[in-house]
């Protein structure tokens, strides 16, 4: 009998997909029409520019950050140029030799020099002897937090104490008390992989979000601190209601952005990891229709080595999952939870 109401189960979840999975593909776009990592509208023609060698449109645009303290975009804009500096050099390399001290081509080469290092077999060597860069950018601009936020990253790969790293967190916030990369810098370092644990990844994600402005990205902390537990095979450390506290918080963020706007994409991207983690498909179907367009590598690079693909991989399962889960008679599943303590497999 358990056997044929197993059956029979099955039966009615494999016509459910057939007849809902077409109907709930209503707002996403083709998986032809989806990118990895899209520019903005304001850093693509620096790219575009720096891939003909020429460091002016990049320049400006740094320029332009610092002037208006646009330290969010500043910080984003100086990491994906740094980024594409790391198999095309030559702009940035140009840059320095007409403006050896301008503080936007030190800040760049300082963040160069960070990714280089944390790709290099000598890894611990080769940022220490990073640390004057970093000194050189800060120096640039007093103002601006985006180097502090390279000294936490340098923080954490050259083993430094909590006291330095305190030191250097009470620096960062002195000049941005809400700057989101700042704050994602710290909660690595706080993170269980490296210095911290989960509880204290957790409750510092937890307070940087409850005194957050509205609208910030720091309101999507915990859900990164979930993103950290679950990939780091979670356990018991941390009860999944405050998991699930925490995708709450990061889907209520999500939604007051526009769908398809690329400013929220990362952390919708994660959000959706974590919803796909925890099996609350409805909502991660939701997620896919808000990210639209833009796929971002993380997270997905932690599931697969072709992010793109794994996305679109994953985006289809949830269709279906969700299509399953709908009853007759209904053509769209409104968003629910369905929890599970499992982890999607």
């Amino acid at each position: 009998m358990v056997h044929t109401m197993t059956f029979v189960s099955a039966l009615i979840r494999t016509a459910r997909r057939a007849r809902h999975t077409p109907l709930l593909a209503t707002g996403l776009p083709d998986g032809r029409e989806v990118l990895l990592d899209a520019p903005d509208a304001r850093l693509a023609p620096a790219l575009v520019s720096a891939a003909l060698g020429e460091y002016e449109v990049a320049a400006k645009l740094l320029a332009t950050t610092r002037e208006l303290a646009e330290w969010e975009n500043r910080d984003r804009y100086t990491v994906r140029l740094a980024a594409f500096a790391v198999s095309r050099p030559e702009w940035l390399a140009n840059w320095l030799a007409a403006c050896p001290r301008d503080p936007d081509a030190l800040l760049v080469k300082a963040e160069l020099a960070i990714v280089r290092a944390w790709g290099s077999p000598a890894r611990a060597e080769r940022l220490r002897e990073v640390a004057p860069l970093i000194h050189s950018a800060a120096e640039g601009d007093p103002a601006d937090p985006v180097p502090w936020r390279i000294a936490l990253d340098h923080a954490r790969g050259t083993h430094a104490p909590h006291t330095v790293f305190e030191e250097l967190w009470g620096e960062a916030i002195h000049r941005s008390s809400h700057h989101y990369g700042c704050h994602v810098a710290a909660l690595q370092y706080l993170s269980a992989q490296w210095y911290g644990s989960h509880r204290e990844c957790f409750d510092f994600a937890e307070r940087a979000a409850e005194d957050s402005l509205p609208g910030s990205l720091i309101r999507a902390l915990p859900a990164r601190a979930a993103f950290a537990y679950l990939v780091g095979g979670g356990g018991h450390a941390i009860p999944y209601e405050r998991i699930d506290a925490a995708a709450d918080l990061g889907i209520e963020l999500s939604a007051a952005y526009e769908p398809g706007d690329p400013w929220p994409a990362e952390v919708r991207n994660l959000l959706a990891y974590v919803l796909v983690m925890r099996r609350r498909w409805p909502e991660t179907l939701e997620e896919f229709r808000r990210i639209g367009p833009y796929a971002t590598s993380f997270p997905w690079l932690h599931l697969a080595a072709d992010p793109l693909g794994q996305y679109l991989e994953l985006r289809e399962f949830v269709r279906t999952e969700v299509a399953a889960g709908t009853p007759w008679g209904r053509d769209r599943h409104k968003p629910g939870r369905a929890r599970s303590g499992g982890h999607y497999a």
